[in-house]
């Protein structure tokens, strides 16, 4: 099954025409490229779908480790600006900031994913608003909606499109993040594990601030 997924659309087989060009070994190309992360990204999806397939989760189990997948890959993708500014310009610096826009649309996906789940285990559009005004949903609706304008224009259209205003758009991803944490922390009412994952992106971007200030003239 895995190999006719992997196989059957433009990813798979850009990574088998990469592996049979080259006999059969495995090339570093293809372990550096954008389609290798996409498939890593994507196993995590592809591990839950499996088994909500096989019913051994239902729609409930599948909100949380979605939801957890998709503030993992948006904080992955918000440390990267910081490291790439602390660090300066490095050979990993460069190749994490060529994979941002993949990683904070994976982002995206996972947290679109989270939403469809929500949706089959509500039901109906009437028990949705019933709850709607509840602070840990409405500011789960709100983060979702601010992380759609980043995710919907990550593609090079847009870029093209926006020109310098694509960069703009990508801040909505910081207001998206403290509403996911709060999000996190008002439907549970456990915030050890939202401040644990969103805890990079602040440190990191204290550290960025003491540095720039610290460069710049008095």
């Amino acid at each position: 099954m895995y190999r006719a997924w992997l196989t059957g659309g433009k990813c798979g087989k850009r990574l088998i025409a990469n592996h049979t060009a080259t006999n059969g070994a495995i090339n570093a190309n293809d372990l550096n490229g954008r389609y290798f992360l996409w498939v890593l990204m994507a196993l995590p999806g592809i591990g839950l779908l499996v088994g909500y397939s096989r019913g051994a989760m239902d729609a409930m189990n599948m909100l949380h480790p979605t939801g957890e997948f998709g503030v993992r890959f948006m904080v992955i993708a918000m440390c990267i600006g910081p490291l790439a500014d602390i660090f300066g310009s490095r050979g990993w610096t460069q190749w994490l900031l060529r994979r941002r826009r993949w990683i904070g649309f994976a982002a995206f996906a996972y947290s679109v994913a989270h939403l469809i789940f929500y949706i089959i285990d509500m039901g109906t559009l009437a028990d949705m608003l019933a709850e709607l005004d509840a602070p840990g949903i409405w500011t789960g609706w709100l983060a979702m909606l601010l992380m759609a304008v980043p995710g919907v224009l990550s593609n090079d259209a847009s870029m093209r499109w926006l020109k310098r205003g694509w960069k703009r758009a990508q801040q909505f991803a910081y207001p998206a993040a403290l509403f996911t944490v709060l999000h996190w922390g008002l439907l549970e009412w456990h915030w050890g594990g939202a401040l644990v994952h969103i805890a990079p992106v602040v440190l990191l971007n204290i550290i960025r601030i003491i540095k720039l200030k610290g460069l710049s003239p008095a």
